[in-house]
């Protein structure tokens, strides 16, 4: 038995925030945070936006770009949030896989505007995001840029 090739492959994404003020109180007071997630709302299954390197682009600018494609969302790079690694197989070959997700920040563009990659582009409550990731690995990168937006109230 012949052992399967293996292939080694990068995506990049994001982790999308955007505050708004809660229902009767200002920005200041009462201020809510929510994460975009793309996906099928008929299955509940959502992920985080991200996607593969066009030739001679760089990290940021990939996980700039499957945002925005992906979500309708255009945002700013504000941290780092970490890497993900998995493995799978496609046709024969074996796939080493990494994505390394940013804390991006909304700064325009809606969520009407993804693309058909996925089905629904959707806001939901900080609190609620991580619980709502269909992959394990996912809802950790979520649940790390939760207590980072969190750990970064404005003043």
């Amino acid at each position: 038995m012949t052992k399967p090739r293996t292939v080694r492959a990068f995506s990049a994404g994001g982790v999308v925030y955007r505050r708004m003020a809660a229902p009767g109180g200002s920005a200041r007071e009462g201020e809510r945070a929510e994460v975009v997630l793309v996906g099928r709302a008929r299955e509940d299954f959502w992920v985080l936006p991200k996607g593969t390197p066009l030739a001679g682009e760089t990290t940021e600018q990939v996980a700039r770009r499957e945002v925005a494609e992906e979500t309708g969302v255009t945002a700013r790079i504000v941290g780092e949030v970490g890497s993900i690694h998995y493995w799978f197989s496609r046709r024969g070959v074996r796939y080493n896989k990494e994505v390394f997700y940013y804390l991006m920040e909304a700064v325009g563009g809606d969520v009407s505007l993804h693309d058909h990659e996925y089905d629904d582009a959707r806001w939901f409550p900080l609190a609620e995001a991580a619980g709502h990731v269909a992959y394990a690995n996912e809802e950790e990168i979520v649940r790390r840029a939760v207590a980072m937006i969190a750990g970064s109230a404005r003043p």
